[in-house]
């Protein structure tokens, strides 16, 4: 038998589990969370909006847990309260609250969803999706390359003048 997923707490950060990412949302009470998301994007895009990605500008949205989150699981995770104290919920609230309706810059890899919250819950604007991406990059993706160039190097009939 599957455990009951707890019920957030005010300034508690929600995972999303979307098609190729993570979401992140900010849990403020009473059903509601603080994310960003495209301004054209709808509650509960799932996996369209991984469109997200292709904008530079959010819009920072306030909306029902259960529309964020769509057909997706979910969970809470204060990954880093080991790491970094987090705010008082209250502080994390307002911080959130102030900032519903305004456009911010977005950049997948500096200004994400994860960022925006880990910003809002500890003062510290953190991804560890692309740094795990980086790292993934660095160590599995970069060196097939090299090795693939390698290979094709070495099977190239050198010309002979």
């Amino acid at each position: 038998m599957r455990a009951p997923i707890p019920e957030p707490k005010p300034g508690d950060l929600i995972e999303i589990f979307r098609p190729f990412y993570r979401h992140w949302a900010i849990y403020i009470g009473d059903g509601y969370v603080v994310h960003l998301a495209p301004p054209s994007e709808v509650a509960g895009a799932g996996a369209a909006s991984i469109m997200s990605a292709l904008t530079d500008k959010a819009l920072v949205k306030k909306e029902l847990l259960y529309d964020v989150a769509g057909r997706d699981k979910y969970q809470v995770n204060n990954k880093h309260d080991n790491k970094y104290s987090p705010l008082p919920p209250s502080k994390i609230i307002q911080r959130a609250e102030e900032l519903v309706g305004q456009e911010v810059l977005y950049k997948l890899t500096s200004e994400n969803c994860e960022h925006f919250v880990n910003e809002l819950r500890y003062g510290v604007a953190r991804s560890d999706q692309v740094l795990n991406g980086i790292n993934t990059f660095v160590t599995k993706v970069l060196p097939a390359i090299i090795e693939f160039f390698s290979e094709m190097g070495a099977r190239t009939p050198k010309n002979n003048q």
